[in-house]
């Protein structure tokens, strides 16, 4: 998990610091959100396959790479999270096709162009749901309170520890768990509403 650390060090001549003095130092976290740019591959096992179906493999990204605020205070450090940088989405799809059809032929065109379907209720998930990802990120970010370590060896373990109850937020869980029932359900669309005709009329 990669992680960023912006180091700002405020000294300060006078006064005791607990542990609870922490809060003051939270920050509101900017929040960016990208999507990967995605390839596309075909092959075809040499392993038999539904000679009727393709097959789509797809590689979701959900990264959250992050930014500490690190405030020096005179019994220890206030480390906050700082900056998000969350990339969600697609980063390639597999489209695996019958040996049986040979490449280019009216048979392997009707699949892949099936599959290429499939490929597009993909990105609709993700193109859809963009606010959905600003609204859970944004709310789980803002909830993540700064930590309080006493030594600087500590840092890396309390960025650690920012990044854990990030990615352990509800929101995030929930968000992911929407992802992969929507990807389910427009997949279940793809194939209901494909009669099969376009794959028949090679045959005629």
């Amino acid at each position: 998990m990669k992680r960023i650390i912006f180091v700002f060090l405020s000294f300060f001549i006078s006064g005791a610091f607990a542990s609870d003095d922490c809060i003051d130092y939270k920050l509101t976290p900017n929040i960016t959100i990208k999507s990967p740019v995605w390839t596309k591959s075909v092959v075809q096992p040499l392993k038999k396959m539904d000679v009727l179906h393709g097959n789509v493999a797809a590689t979701l990204i959900d990264e959250f790479e992050i930014t500490a605020d690190i405030t020096s205070i005179e019994d220890g450090f206030c480390v906050a999270l700082k900056n998000v940088d969350a990339t969600i989405g697609y980063s390639d799809f597999l489209v695996q096709i019958d040996i049986s059809h040979k490449p280019n032929t009216c048979s392997y065109n009707a699949i892949l162009q099936h599959e290429d379907e499939h490929i597009r209720a993909y990105l609709s998930v993700i193109e859809d749901n963009k606010d959905l990802f600003a609204k859970s990120i944004k709310n789980a970010a803002d909830s993540i309170v700064p930590v309080f370590i006493k030594n600087e060896k500590d840092i890396e373990s309390a960025i650690d520890k920012l990044n854990n109850e990030l990615q352990n937020h509800p929101d995030i869980v929930l968000l992911k768990q929407q992802i992969r029932t929507d990807e389910e359900i427009r997949n279940k669309y793809v194939d209901i509403n494909d009669t099969g005709e376009t794959l028949k009329r090679c045959f005629d």
